[in-house]
């Protein structure tokens, strides 16, 4: 059971995203907060598996809560919510190790995508965030070019989470099982000394594997 967190100031949203996300199989929401606060409490006593969060709130801000959650708990993953479309806003919270960032416009299929992506531990950053993100960093490299140090099957798979692609949409365009791709994207995070997908994907598209411009169509 993915065990879900709401927090948002707008007593309406949250309603609205419990409302959605309890239509589907095998999701459960465990709480509501309408504060940082409060949320960062909840999260310690709830254990949930995903957080829905709004990156601004009165008082302690979204990231600041983002940040508290990853240095308590890291293994509770994180979707922000936002009506900014700031580069700025998105860069902060991926370094702050959000796993996806949705707008509030976000479709219902997009919003229960993403929890359900982010409980496998996978970020549905789309392609065009990804390209925004690598705008605002694509003047930091690495001091070598790692990209030697992967095999061949080791970029094509890059070259997907580059396009946003998910682990079975990786497995279905290779012909390899999920969990052989489960492998290759261990190897190519420790490989490259990344973190997680969305730092791989990033990568990716700073070494050109997918032309940003194509990402941003």
């Amino acid at each position: 059971m993915i065990k879900v967190l709401i927090v948002d100031d707008h007593n309406v949203v949250r309603q609205g995203l419990r409302y959605l996300l309890e239509q589907e199989d095998g999701i459960e929401v465990v709480a509501e907060c309408p504060d940082g606060e409060s949320a960062i409490t909840a999260v310690q006593n709830l254990a949930p598996t995903v957080v829905l969060l709004d990156l601004f709130m009165p008082g302690t801000s979204g990231l600041d809560v983002l940040t508290r959650i990853k240095r308590d708990r890291p293994e509770t993953e994180v979707v922000m919510l936002t009506s900014s479309s700031a580069d700025e806003h998105l860069l902060a919270a991926v370094r702050a190790r959000a796993l996806a960032y949705l707008p509030k416009t976000a479709d219902v299929d997009h919003v229960v995508a993403s929890v359900r992506a982010a409980a496998r531990g996978e970020s549905l950053l789309d392609p065009r965030t990804a390209a925004r993100l690598v705008r605002e960093v694509r003047d930091t490299r690495p001091r070598r070019d790692p990209l030697n140090h992967l095999s061949p099957r080791e970029t094509q798979v890059l070259t997907l989470l580059a396009r946003g692609k998910s682990n079975r949409e990786i497995a279905r365009a290779l012909a390899i099982t999920e969990e052989t791709v489960k492998a290759h994207v261990s190897s190519i995070l420790a490989k490259l000394h990344l973190t997680d997908r969305t730092q791989a994907a990033i990568f990716g598209l700073q070494q050109g594997l997918v032309p940003l411009n194509e990402a941003l169509e």
